[in-house]
């Protein structure tokens, strides 16, 4: 093994699903990016071979025979894959100190001897198991908690989610590292001015997203704001059925569209019923928009005192939450702005080559 001064790094993406990955994608590009402008690490990213130019920067190799799909079903194939062509696919490996999985699952394992990070962003398939099929749910107990008894190190992205899984899978406290997310505040143009008339949520059509209570509180929230709209972004939208004429289901946007919908819109409302980190927030925050939001997860973590917070099982809070936020829009731009700046991704990559460095 390689033992120089900069730890020489795999970063192992083969269930890579660029657009179908929320969150942990997010993470994981912005993550690539951090490091290539980084000479703390020597980095190589691996991904499947229909991925491309995903690494920002880092030298990527896309792995022949490796096709990701956002299905279970997909994954157990690319699982299965992966499984039987171990010893091929760790030679890819083999001068490397550490093999780190950002998308949480080992595949394929690291070579004996190699550091074993695993980023785990939340345990929420233990938390809530109804909101997961009998297949995920095996899935994520074989490659999700396996991985973790194994690993050497598992860098999460926040406290909340450090304690639950400690809590819920017995890992030694001293194992577990935070890395907060972030968001880069430079690249937001704050609007202090006039905003449009609707409330943006985004988020993928996923269960714990809470669309449906966020719909029944908005109902209530028009009858004091009657021409209020929602808009929705994010995949797996048209798995929400019909939805009312004053929601306007927009689908995956481009970065630059979700940017000026957080600079226009009169408030952000954030109704997850659970969280790892969550980033919409912060994004909205950098943006001057005031936010509404749950008390659940890890919100209140990122959130602080820059929000409005609500009961996210309870639909009269959240149309209260949504008009509160409206109401004390200067004084949350101030908060927002504060909050967010807290948040950087340049912190996140120091976590993690700290991280690297201790097990090379």
């Amino acid at each position: 093994m390689n033992r120089s001064p900069i730890p020489k790094v795999a970063l192992s993406m083969l269930t890579l699903v660029p657009g179908g990955m929320g969150g942990s994608e997010t993470y994981a590009r912005e993550l690539t990016r951090q490091l290539a402008g980084s000479d703390g690490a020597d980095v190589t990213a691996f991904v499947p071979e229909n991925v491309r130019d995903f690494s920002g920067g880092l030298l990527e190799t896309q792995v022949p025979g490796i096709t990701a799909g956002p299905s279970t079903k997909d994954r157990l194939r690319v699982a299965a894959s992966a499984t039987v062509r171990r010893s091929s696919l760790q030679r890819l490996f083999a001068d490397s100190d550490v093999v780190h999985y950002p998308f949480t699952v080992p595949l394929p394992a690291p070579p004996r001897g190699t550091g074993f990070v695993q980023s785990l962003l939340d345990v929420q398939h233990l938390e809530l198991p109804e909101l997961f099929s009998r297949a995920e749910l095996l899935y994520r107990r074989r490659f999700y908690q396996g991985g973790a008894r194994r690993a050497d190190r598992i860098i999460t992205i926040s406290e909340f989610a450090r304690e639950r899984m400690i809590d819920r899978l017995g890992i030694p406290p001293e194992k577990v590292v935070v890395a907060h997310l972030g968001v880069d505040v430079a690249d937001y143009e704050p609007n202090a001015g006039a905003r449009e008339h609707f409330v943006l949520y985004p988020a993928r059509g996923w269960a714990h997203k809470n669309h449906a209570r966020l719909v029944a509180a908005m109902e209530i929230v028009r009858r004091q704001l009657p021409d209020l709209r929602l808009v929705l972004t994010g995949g797996g939208l048209d798995d929400l059925g019909p939805l009312p004429d004053w929601v306007d289901r927009k689908g995956l946007v481009d970065l630059s569209e979700l940017r000026e919908l957080y600079r226009q819109a009169s408030a952000m409302v954030f109704p997850s019923l659970y969280e790892g980190f969550g980033l919409p927030p912060l994004e909205a925050m950098a943006s001057g928009c005031p936010v509404a939001a749950s008390d659940a997860g890890s919100i209140p973590e990122v959130c602080g005192d820059a929000a409005v917070l609500f009961d996210a099982l309870d639909v009269d809070s959240i149309a209260e939450g949504v008009v509160a936020a409206i109401t004390r829009s200067d004084e949350l731009y101030d908060l927002g702005l504060q909050q967010a700046a807290r948040f950087t991704w340049e912190s996140c990559r120091d976590v993690h080559l700290d991280v690297y460095r201790s097990l090379s």
